[in-house]
């Protein structure tokens, strides 16, 4: 297995061993970022591969400051949120800033990673969008609000109702749940 900077440095090259085993080696865990933010899995895939075209174009501009794997994750995420916008699957995210409830997030600890995710692609696409950028990625609502043309305010009321439509249908699969292991659903 090479070394991350001996692959960083074959693919400068243009190298195709460092490309192939760059790929192999990220591939599947950026199919799953893709995944989170396209749902639909052919388009994911494109995005996939037009995002490792960027990669390998825009390798001389990793600086070499901050992890390899973070920046190449910042090119996928701007790379799903072009799809997003050019197929129209990322709708105008409305401009509010209702005050929302704090939610009890006990509930998520009773649920597979799985199950999570399968609720999580199940939100409506800005919703999700915001959720993935923020609870998944680690992005700052400030950053949010950059990356997505709106208010800082509306990104963290995006973010908080998604979490309110994950707990409500965690809350209603574990009654599911429950009432099949108990015999009265």
């Amino acid at each position: 297995m090479f070394e991350e900077h001996d692959l960083i440095a074959g693919c400068k090259r243009e190298e195709m061993w460092a490309r192939k085993e760059l790929y192999e080696r990220y591939a599947g865990a950026m199919l799953s970022l893709c995944m989170r933010y396209i749902g639909d899995r052919d388009i994911a895939r494109d995005v996939l591969q037009d995002s490792f075209y960027k990669v390998f174009t825009k390798v001389d501009d990793y600086s070499g400051a901050g992890s390899f794997e973070g920046w190449m994750k910042r090119i996928f995420v701007n790379t799903a949120l072009e799809q997003l916008r050019k197929k129209r699957f990322l709708p105008i995210i409305s401009e509010y800033e209702e005050s929302i409830e704090d939610t009890d997030t006990s509930v998520f600890e009773k649920l597979s990673a799985d199950d999570l995710h399968r609720y999580i692609a199940e939100l409506p696409d800005g919703f999700r969008t915001v959720f993935n950028l923020y609870a998944v990625e680690g992005y700052s609502h400030a950053e949010i609000a950059k990356m997505l043309h709106i208010k800082e305010g509306t990104s963290r009321s995006q973010f908080m109702r998604a979490r309110q439509i994950l707990q409500k249908n965690v809350q209603q699969f574990i009654s599911q749940e429950d009432a099949k292991k108990y015999g009265y659903g």
